[in-house]
């Protein structure tokens, strides 16, 4: 159980290592929401042109979103609209998912698999925050965050392997992901139990 950092808004970024290796070169001085809104822009275009296939340019999709949001990872998040910059992050990172996966004819299922094993992680981290617990460093690098699952996603597609690429991809994730979740929570002490027993220790 690791205590929750001082900007949750970081927290819900949900950066991997890339993201967070180019914020350290800015060292937390660009605002995070111009850009992150500037990739979105970027990435809904190469989508609509490329349609994400192979011999197109959205595979170049996700390093564009990585230039452009990844030096933000380091903000304090603290300006007043600086909030919008997760749940963007997650459109970005679920719409070049499905729209790969829909144009190299992957099976809806496997698609499926994918997003819900993202949207389990995701779910997971806004709850743990919000009961003061914050999931170990070494998650978000093996998770590979945001920026890495549409990396790998990209260099699937460029290969050509897309349906054998999202399962696996797929399978790792809700492995490490739905382990890393059952022991975390199962470490966690009751509140209602615990803190009595606590409280008649002391």
């Amino acid at each position: 159980m690791t205590p929750v950092p001082s900007s949750t808004v970081v927290a819900y970024r949900d950066d991997g290592p890339l993201s967070r290796a180019m914020g350290l070169l800015v060292a937390g001085q660009l605002p995070p929401l111009p850009p992150v809104l500037a990739g979105t822009f970027v990435t809904g275009v190469l989508l609509m042109l490329g349609v994400a296939g192979t011999d197109g340019l959205a595979v170049f999709a996700p390093a564009v979103t990585l230039l452009l949001a990844g030096p933000g990872s380091t903000h304090p998040h603290d300006g007043r609209f600086d909030w919008l910059v997760p749940p963007i992050l997650r459109l970005i990172e679920y719409t070049f998912i499905a729209a790969c996966g829909f144009a190299h004819d992957v099976h809806p299922l496997v698609i499926f698999m994918l997003l819900a094993a993202l949207a389990f992680h995701h779910y997971d981290l806004v709850y743990r925050l919000r009961q003061h617990v914050y999931p170990p460093a070494w998650l978000s690098t093996l998770g590979l965050g945001w920026d890495g699952r549409m990396m790998v996603v990209s260099l699937v597609a460029l290969s050509g392997w897309l349906t054998g690429g999202y399962l696996l991809l797929a399978l790792y994730l809700w492995g490490l992901f739905g382990w890393e979740s059952l022991t975390c929570w199962l470490a966690a002490p009751r509140s209602g139990v615990d803190a009595t027993d606590m409280g008649t220790q002391d």
